[in-house]
């Protein structure tokens, strides 16, 4: 039934086909439709439980940010059977975004390149939300912060902008994503720079004792060149930094600027232009970053591994390469609401085959 839908929804223009996507999400939350909709999407298995950070995850399967940013559709998410959802990003100030079209189909890759500039209603109004969305969560909900979308935010303007963002959105989330591999600048630089990561997260965390003190804070990394690199220093110099200030976890990883791995047409890409890369494309880029980080904490923080994510197999190669939670985005695109379900029936005929009682005992076996 998915595939008549995409037909319908690829032959309009991407941002208003996610549009469309979501105000008839929207409108069946609100609705007997939502309890027709969770008995078509339901599969529970308790091999796919855990505790991370204090908080109960029914399934590792997360809708990753980007999807839901003014966190619109928080109960409508648990209906579709995910595990947890993060929204946003969330900016200290609301902004429109970069000028249309911003958002573009790459279905021979099975990929997605935006540049959409954070559009979002500011952390004002979505904690305002959550806030009253309180009641109707059944699901973990995680805040994924970036900086305001305007260049002329820079060095200590930026970090406060960051803290501003945090106070207001962390009392609401059960944990908070410091997206810090958006750029920042001018000249394109982000927060992964050490001298600069490391005077956010002590804003950050010196505020977060006095807002939320048991929330959760994870970063989210770009994605590394390709799938071979052996070291990294800035990844290396971002986990030291991230782990000596108290970081609980990181996500793997972000959208990519390059078009490494992408059969599309030049000429089509070079009149796309600039804008961030997700879906198949990231797959084992994303996993290979997830297999690093792993390694080199030694498993001592949770790791959510997101990028390329379009069925079980790909989930059950980022747990077991060091992932305790997944996320999607690209994938639930091209493959429809019934995604999740099938990630989830999938993992528990990988554990089954591989002899593993839950999902905790797979995640970091990989064999070299």
């Amino acid at each position: 039934m998915y595939d008549l839908v995409r037909s319908t929804l690829f032959n309009i223009d991407a941002e208003r086909a996610h549009r469309l996507a979501t105000a008839a999400a929207r409108a069946a939350q609100m609705t007997r439709v939502n309890r027709l909709l969770e008995g078509t999407f339901e599969f529970d298995d308790i091999r796919l439980d855990q505790s991370i950070w204090g908080i109960d995850f029914a399934n590792p399967v997360g809708l990753a940010a980007g999807f839901d940013k003014n966190a619109a559709l928080v109960p409508f998410w648990a209906t579709l059977g995910f595990g947890y959802a993060e929204v946003g990003s969330v900016s200290a100030q609301p902004s429109r975004g970069n000028p249309r079209p911003r958002a573009f189909r790459l279905p021979t890759d099975e990929a997605l390149i935006n540049r959409m500039g954070l559009n979002n209603k500011g952390a004002h109004k979505i904690s305002r939300r959550l806030r009253r969305l309180k009641d109707r969560r059944r699901i973990p909900i995680g805040v994924n912060l970036a900086k305001t979308h305007d260049p002329g935010v820079m060095g200590d303007a930026a970090v406060e902008d960051f803290r501003a963002s945090f106070e207001l959105m962390a009392p609401h989330a059960d944990y908070v994503a410091l997206n810090i591999s958006c750029p920042n600048t001018r000249e394109g630089k982000t927060f992964e720079e050490p001298d600069a990561l490391a005077s956010l997260l002590d804003a950050v965390m010196h505020q977060r004792e006095d807002s939320a003190p048991e929330v959760p804070v994870l970063l989210k990394l770009s994605p590394p060149l390709s799938d071979r690199i052996v070291f990294d220093s800035a990844v290396e110099a971002a986990v030291e930094i991230g782990l000596d200030r108290g970081i609980e976890g990181f996500i793997a990883s972000n959208t990519a600027s390059d078009r490494e791995g992408l059969s599309a047409d030049d000429e089509y890409l070079d009149a796309i232009g600039a804008g961030g890369l997700s879906g198949r494309p990231l797959e084992a880029r994303s996993t290979h970053l997830v297999r690093y980080l792993y390694r080199l904490t030694g498993g001592a923080v949770p790791i959510i591994g997101v990028g390329g994510v379009f069925s079980a197999e790909d989930a059950y190669r980022k747990i077991c390469a060091g992932a305790s939670l997944v996320q999607v985005y690209t994938g639930l695109v091209y493959r429809g609401p019934g995604l999740v379900r099938d990630i989830k029936r999938g993992l528990v005929d990988l554990l089954e085959r591989d002899g593993f009682g839950s999902i905790e005992e797979a995640v970091g076996t990989e064999r070299d």
